[in-house]
């Protein structure tokens, strides 16, 4: 009974010190030691053996205050030096905060400046029409194309009745206007995504002055990502100034043909009237 009771104890120690081995905080070794504990009291032989039991008591606490106890020094020793080795190798803390302030001071010197380049007041019109016409054009929203429409033609006219002017000169004149409304709306939809491409760069530099170590592939990533959106809108951009610039050159152009049609048709007037005579 001693031999398997001791063989009990021998095996109990060995399984109790490598969960202790293995228990990394301080709260997981004391609950290990508190059910240690629990299971020796409960496995104790009775109260005449009760001075062995102590004993297998003591021998456990000798354990953790001994072995176990100097294994987990060497591995918070271990950590400490990890830790160290990044602070002062990999991830510099006092080169970090060198970066860090080095952003904030960017931001403080230039993002007041360049907003108050973006925020300066451009309107030049003075007649009524065209200063309405002019708002709207400058207050950067996409929601009011209707009232775009509608100060577009009380300044550069309506287009005329059939009876006013030809077919042909209606298609032009109706076909300049919505390449121009066309080319003002796509400008307006162009200031309004410059205000979020501006907004996110400010985030990103927000985010620049207080990035953690090993964060900086994400705000790249992020900033790549406003890169190309941005240069997604000048590409728009760049599209309706050629649209715009194709137009002038068809209108040219049908100037030309009627230009042409009308020369042919006095000709023709011309050889008749000399006919007659």
């Amino acid at each position: 009974m001693d031999f398997t009771a001791m063989l009990l104890f021998s095996l109990f120690s060995i399984l109790f010190s490598c969960f202790m081995v293995i228990a990394r905080t301080r709260r997981q070794v004391l609950s290990l030691a508190l059910a240690g504990v629990l299971v020796a009291v409960l496995v104790a032989p009775p109260p005449a053996q009760a001075q062995s039991l102590w004993g297998s008591i003591n021998s456990v606490l000798n354990v953790i205050n001994g072995a176990i106890k100097n294994a987990l020094n060497t591995i918070q020793n271990i950590q400490t030096s990890i830790r160290d080795f990044y602070q002062k190798f990999t991830w510099p803390i006092t080169l970090i905060n060198q970066a860090k302030a080095l952003v904030t001071q960017m931001v403080n010197q230039y993002r007041a400046a360049m907003q108050n380049i973006f925020d300066t007041d451009l309107r030049s019109a003075t007649l009524p029409n065209p200063m309405a016409l002019e708002d709207i054009l400058r207050n950067r929203q996409t929601n009011d194309f209707a009232n775009l429409v509608t100060a577009f033609r009380s300044t550069y006219g309506n287009l005329p009745a059939a009876t006013v002017a030809s077919p042909p000169d209606r298609m032009m004149m109706d076909m300049d206007d919505a390449l121009a409304l066309g080319t003002l709306k796509m400008l307006k939809a162009t200031d309004a995504a410059a205000d979020l491409t501006l907004q996110a760069a400010n985030d990103i530099e927000n985010e620049a002055s207080q990035a953690a170590p090993g964060s900086t592939p994400f705000l790249t990533a992020s900033a790549t990502v406003a890169s190309i959106q941005s240069q997604a809108l000048t590409q728009k951009m760049l599209a309706a100034e050629l649209r715009q610039e194709a137009a002038r050159l068809a209108h040219e152009n049908a100037l030309r043909k009627q230009g042409a049609a009308l020369t042919d048709d006095l000709k023709t007037q011309i050889q008749n009237l000399l006919k007659r005579n």
